[in-house]
């Protein structure tokens, strides 16, 4: 199997805590995550007590989130996370996603997104995750109300601008897919 999407552990987390981590089976069948991904959401968010860890190893013992590991040196990976200033899991998933030639890779966090553009990847964060999920009529725009409602309130940031701006392009997907239902 050709790896496709290749993701770091903040859509994970954040599609965990909205109950939303089935779209990513949904929208692509597989993704896969580095170790270090899997330490950082899982190993470490089960030793904490976080709920979303729990879905996240389910979709790991299901087998549609696979654990892949980056096949260079570990020097490499090193050497990329000190000299971008990030961490080795961070690192690891770019580094990953080049060896394989990945389509995409799922990414919330801005400097590792600018960092895996300037790699040359399309990039999507939770956010593009959930307005291709309604989209395809997977999910209701009162479901991406709750999500902004929700993480909001938890460890994402989200501005009122941003938060405006990803409802209105929730109507507009909304309103496209009514009028293509009509014809």
């Amino acid at each position: 199997m050709s790896l496709r999407v290749v993701s770091d552990a903040g859509p994970l987390i954040h599609l965990a805590q909205i109950s939303k981590l089935f779209l990513l089976k949904a929208l692509f069948k597989h993704v896969v995550i580095t170790p270090g991904v899997k330490r950082e959401v899982v190993d470490e968010g089960v030793q904490y007590g976080y709920d979303d860890a729990l879905i996240v190893k389910q979709a790991i013992d299901e087998g549609w989130i696979l654990t892949k590991k980056y096949t260079r040196t570990p020097s490499t990976v090193k050497k990329l996370a000190e000299g971008e200033r990030i961490s080795k899991s961070d690192a690891e998933t770019l580094l990953l996603a080049k060896e394989n030639k990945v389509d995409l890779v799922l990414i919330d966090e801005k400097v590792l997104s600018d960092l895996a553009k300037m790699y040359g990847f399309e990039v999507w964060n939770i956010w593009i995750i959930l307005l291709e999920a309604l989209r395809k009529g997977l999910i209701e725009l009162s479901d991406i109300k709750s999500a902004i409602n929700e993480l909001s309130g938890q460890r994402h940031r989200l501005n009122s601008r941003q938060a405006t701006e990803i409802l209105e392009a929730a109507k507009f997907i909304t309103s496209a897919r009514n009028d293509r239902e009509k014809t």
